[in-house]
């Protein structure tokens, strides 16, 4: 048993620190109000220009909202330089399809930032995800960078790793 989590904790890790290889985000599949918290429906083109840490998760998951306390102080550090949030809740269990508590407990977490509902995973899909929580960070162009998966921390190596890319894409001025 023991060996059966190391290797799991292995592939997590190694999905973790696995760079995204520069293909396009894809395009937001829900586009219906009653699927968006905090904004109107968006698609990747209102994006554009934008560096956006995208994060999947689902708010019975523990390591989601445990990182939430990073995600707020990153989101509040570099929101002023640029950056985009954009939230997806991809339930894992059936209650958690209800809006009216993924509303409630965005507002209970703190997230004011965008928040698409994907009850259907098919956003989950269209990313391959796997994961609560994952990380997709996305360039100005909207082509993804870097993904990264699991609970996060202030200061943790991958806080670091996620803030350090972000600056730099957030540096790197904007082509076109």
């Amino acid at each position: 048993m023991r060996h059966a989590f190391a290797a799991l904790l292995c592939l997590a890790l190694l999905a973790s620190s696995a760079r995204a290889d520069g293909s396009p985000l894809p395009e937001f599949t829900h586009a219906d109000q009653r699927d968006w918290i905090n904004s109107p429906p968006l698609s990747v083109a209102d994006l554009k220009g934008k560096v956006v840490l995208l994060h999947v998760w689902a708010f019975e998951c523990w390591n989601c909202y445990r990182s939430f306390p990073w995600l707020n102080g990153l989101e509040a550090r570099l929101e002023g330089d640029g950056l985009a949030v954009i939230g997806v809740h991809s339930p894992e269990f059936a209650e958690e399809r209800d809006r009216g508590r993924v509303r409630a407990r965005a507002a209970e977490f703190g997230l004011g930032h965008p928040i698409m509902v994907d009850n259907d995973h098919s956003y989950w899909n269209a990313l391959s995800n796997r994961y609560w929580p994952a990380w997709y960070v996305v360039d100005r162009e909207g082509q993804l960078r870097g993904r990264f998966v699991g609970e996060i921390h202030p200061g943790d190596d991958q806080a670091r790793a996620i803030e350090e890319q972000l600056r730099e894409l957030l540096g790197a001025a904007p082509t076109g």
